[in-house]
């Protein structure tokens, strides 16, 4: 009884820290404006995309996710990935919308590295140079693939986070960790309760994203109770938390750019 007492007492401490710790985020990476309207907040570019033109001959996928508008920005974050081959000299952007119609998939629908209603985003991947071309097509095949393409539900999914974690799972070679703020990236299906992970690095045993645990080389050991998770992260240390993603060393996926 005491190990269990014990036990609680430090995921309240955790909770009550990470929640803590995102309201202040939030607060600060929007400038302190409450005033801000679907309309008139920001979205300009971020400066955080390679310049395409100048590398005209480098592949590159990147994946970037950004706290989500208003309160919801506490909770959650939205991710999308941009991706360009050799000898293109634009990027291409898709994400999941739900705002947008029957089909939630959208491409190009924000600048590549833009502000997504005011929050800069974080960088997640970054892969480029010999073998990307081969994961762009992959990552092509399971935009095409990704089956909730006409369905949207914020939580517990399937939802932006959601349509991310099925490239993932798709399209290992792109290492991609979700942060644990990544609100419906653990949704699955009823009738498919157990699989991969979205990284692509382990295994997943998860009911509609409200229960389940995952375990993974990238992802560590996250244990998802009502849509928040907790793990840990043992290749990059670090907990994993609900509402601020992840409290220790940072994570992007960085492939070989040197020279780049």
């Amino acid at each position: 009884m005491k190990l269990i007492k014990h036990i609680t007492v430090g995921l309240a401490v955790l909770l009550s820290l990470s929640c803590g710790l995102s309201l202040a985020d939030n607060f600060f990476t929007r400038g302190g404006v409450k005033s801000q309207s679907w309309v008139t907040a920001p979205r300009y570019s971020a400066g955080m995309a390679p310049d395409p033109v100048r590398l005209v001959n480098t592949a590159i996928v990147q994946v970037y996710a950004a706290k989500t508008y208003g309160w919801r920005g506490v909770f959650a974050v939205h991710p999308w990935i941009i991706y360009k081959g050799s000898g293109e000299t634009a990027f291409t952007r898709y994400e999941v919308v739900g705002w947008r119609g029957n089909d939630v998939v959208q491409r190009n629908y924000a600048l590549p590295d833009g502000l997504w209603f005011g929050s800069r985003p974080m960088l997640l991947v970054d892969q480029r140079g010999p073998g990307v071309d081969a994961m762009i097509t992959q990552i092509e095949a399971a935009i095409r693939s990704y089956p909730y393409a006409q369905t949207y539900l914020s939580y517990p999914g399937p939802n932006s986070n959601t349509f991310l974690a099925h490239i993932g799972r798709e399209v290992p070679a792109l290492r991609l960790d979700l942060p644990a703020n990544a609100i419906g990236k653990d949704y699955r299906s009823i009738g498919h309760p157990i699989g991969m992970s979205p990284t692509g690095s382990g295994w997943q045993i998860s009911l509609l994203g409200l229960l389940g645990l995952s375990v993974g080389i990238e992802e560590g050991v996250e244990l998802n109770v009502l849509g928040l998770d907790f793990g840990i992260d043992v290749k990059r240390p670090a907990l994993r938390l609900p509402f601020i993603g992840r409290l220790g060393m940072t994570h992007t996926t960085v492939s070989d750019t040197s020279g780049q």
